[in-house]
């Protein structure tokens, strides 16, 4: 005789993760379930009921959007192989190869070349920025589109995570902003102190390439250095 996999309470399931992904609620499973990547039994009841199988999708579904945070769309695409009995393709997370880089690791890769081209909604979406977070960011120019461009890039979406990030700790608007100026301030410097490099012949981007990132390996180690103190 077949029996029926145990299920879980949509409560049950958010107790279950609610360690691993803190940013989870019953409205965040709720909407990934109106999205179609998730699909829980109904009870008799009307309730939702959770199987194993159910709670390692959305576990999918949530890793993916915390560790690289893809646009829906891609997700859905990866559960969709794997319904398939494929395996999801590698993921790497742009804003960790690029945090590795800034932080000067020495098991840092480069970054992915392939270019982000976000919309405002996919940008949302992928950073768990609130609109009024993200309209703050945009105020004081931390968050830009790219130029020429309505849509957001990889430095737009690494900014926007941080933020995020940041202010579960108490770092808000008013401690970015001062960043922003600092970081500002810093590129004048480096600006004037480049220009005669500038001017010879084959300069322009070979150089601002490499003492970019020379002035942000040298900023984050002065940072880790007085935060070590």
């Amino acid at each position: 005789m077949s029996t029926r996999p145990e299920t879980r309470s949509i409560g049950h399931v958010l107790g279950l993760l609610k360690g691993e992904f803190p940013d989870i609620s019953i409205s965040k499973i709720r909407f990934l379930e109106s999205e179609g990547l998730i699909s829980p039994r109904r009870a008799p009841s009307g309730y939702r009921r959770y199987t194993d199988a159910d709670i390692e999708r959305l576990r999918y579904v949530l890793s993916v959007q915390k560790s690289h945070y893809l646009p829906l769309r891609v997700i859905r695409e990866h559960l969709e192989a794997m319904d398939r009995g494929q395996a999801p393709p590698p993921l790497e997370s742009p804003f960790r190869s690029m945090e590795q880089a800034a932080t000067g690791s020495a098991t840092a890769q480069p970054a992915s070349k392939q270019p982000v081209r976000l919309s405002r909604a996919e940008l949302l979406e992928a950073s768990g920025l609130s609109e009024l977070a993200l309209a703050e960011l945009e105020r004081n120019q931390i968050v830009q589109t790219k130029r020429g461009s309505s849509h957001y890039g990889r430095d737009a979406l690494t900014l926007a995570v941080a933020a995020r990030r940041l202010a579960e700790y108490g770092i808000d608007g008013r401690h970015l902003r001062a960043f922003k100026i600092s970081a500002d301030r810093e590129v004048g410097l480096v600006e004037q102190a480049i220009a005669p490099h500038m001017r010879r012949p084959g300069g322009n981007k070979e150089v601002t390439s490499e003492v970019t990132q020379l002035v942000i390996s040298f900023h984050a180690a002065l940072v880790r250095t007085a935060m070590e103190r």
